[in-house]
C-alpha cells in the first residue's frame, strides 16, 4: 500500500523546521522540543501526561496533532 501525503496536511502540523533552531531538527512550533522526543518517549512507555509534564512548553493539542497525524492520513487515503 502506498500513501501520498499532501503538503497542506503537513503544513497544518505544529512543527517548525529552522536551521537556526536545533540545527534544523523538526521541533514543536514555538519550542525547542524535538518532535522525535514525543515519539521516543511514547515508544519507551512514557505516558502523554508524563511527557507533557517533562516538556511543559509543548501543549497537549500540539502533541495530539502529531500522534493523530498518521491515523488521519491513513483514514483519509491522502
Amino acid at each position: 500500500m502506498n500513501v501520498a501525503i499532501h503538503e497542506e496536511a503537513v503544513a497544518n502540523l505544529p512543527i517548525n523546521i529552522d536551521p537556526e533552531i536545533m540545527s534544523g531538527t523538526p521541533v514543536f512550533e514555538g519550542t525547542r522540543v524535538p518532535i522525535d522526543a514525543l515519539i521516543n518517549n511514547l515508544a519507551d512507555g512514557v505516558s502523554l501526561d508524563e511527557f507533557l509534564e517533562n516538556f511543559p512548553t509543548v501543549s497537549r493539542e500540539q502533541a495530539l496533532a502529531i500522534i493523530r497525524f498518521p491515523l488521519e492520513v491513513l483514514e483519509s487515503g491522502q
